[in-house]
């Protein structure tokens, strides 16, 4: 079953990009815990843990440095589409564990372009219209925009 995915611009942030690498390539980055540390955030900030459990209700856990600030994220796959889509979450960690203050669910869209590149579409998707302003006053577009800059550029020196 697939269900239509429509964007609220109330709660939804969203931007797609082409980039220069092909599809696996992209998916491999974002599902194997080696690659993560290399795009994940924006430098100079560091991922310094991964843990995938690459499956609906596993783990996506990662802890960022930003700063000398540990953050640490606990996440679960809601949706795992090989190649095409990959949604993750902070409302739940693993276990159906309930967040105490989920943020967001994340969407990822992954689809050849005709040069073989990568139509790459992020989604994140808030509660509350106010969740979804903090996000973007955050930075959301620099931020996310810097690391799929960032996933290209990793990625492309991966290209075999």
């Amino acid at each position: 079953m697939t269900l239509k995915l429509e964007l609220d611009p109330a709660t939804d942030l969203s931007f797609t990009r082409t980039l220069a690498v092909p599809r696996h390539l992209i998916w491999e980055c974002w599902t194997l815990p080696k690659h993560i540390p290399h795009f994940f955030i924006p430098a100079p900030h560091k991922v310094t843990s991964v843990e995938i459990d690459l499956r609906v209700g596993g783990r996506f856990n990662t802890t960022f440095d930003v700063e000398g600030n540990v953050m640490e994220n606990l996440g679960v796959y809601l949706e795992v589409v090989p190649e095409e889509k990959l949604v993750f979450t902070d409302t739940y960690s693993e276990g159906w564990k309930p967040a105490p203050d989920p943020f967001m669910t994340a969407i990822l869209l992954l689809k050849d372009t005709p040069d073989g590149g990568t139509s790459y579409t992020a989604i994140a998707r808030h509660r509350n219209p106010e969740t979804r302003a903090t996000h973007e006053q955050m930075g959301f577009f620099d931020g996310w925009g810097t690391v799929v800059t960032q996933l290209e550029a990793y990625a492309k020196g991966l290209v075999r």
